[in-house]
């Protein structure tokens, strides 16, 4: 068995924690598997082990303070490459797309919504405060 076969047996079998690595939703291996050991990564709706083996077409959703995905897996990878590569390894699907486009229009129309009267004084405000305060 030469060197070429050993890899491609190797990517036949893949952990969760080091496929969500190569698949390069989180920095580090070991921040991966806190992460699925916290139970924010399910897989197929259940949660799961740092080692469990990853197989294609395993739906996969990871939950993070910043986001929320759900994917479909369609490659396995041990080793961590480039962005491009890394995008091969899964398919994101329909209903997560649309749920984190909703997720972004809410984020944005919420950003520039300030209560009136919350937060600083106006110039107005603050000469009505100084012309009753007496100051």
């Amino acid at each position: 068995m030469n060197n070429k076969d050993k890899n491609d047996e190797i990517d036949n079998k893949c952990r969760l924690d080091k496929w969500l690595w190569a698949a390069r939703f989180f920095k580090t291996r070991s921040i991966a598997a806190d992460v699925v050991d916290s139970g924010k990564v399910r897989v197929d709706g259940d949660r799961t082990k740092p080692a469990k083996e990853t197989k294609i077409g395993m739906v996969v959703n990871i939950r993070n303070k910043d986001f929320e995905i759900e994917v479909q897996v369609t490659g396995l990878s041990n080793t961590r490459r480039g962005a491009p590569e890394a995008a091969l390894l899964y398919v994101e699907t329909e209903a997560s797309k649309t749920k984190r486009e909703n997720a972004k229009v809410t984020l944005e129309s919420d950003h520039a919504v300030r209560e009136r009267g919350a937060g600083r004084p106006t110039k107005r405000q603050l000469r009505d405060i100084k012309r009753f305060t007496g100051l």
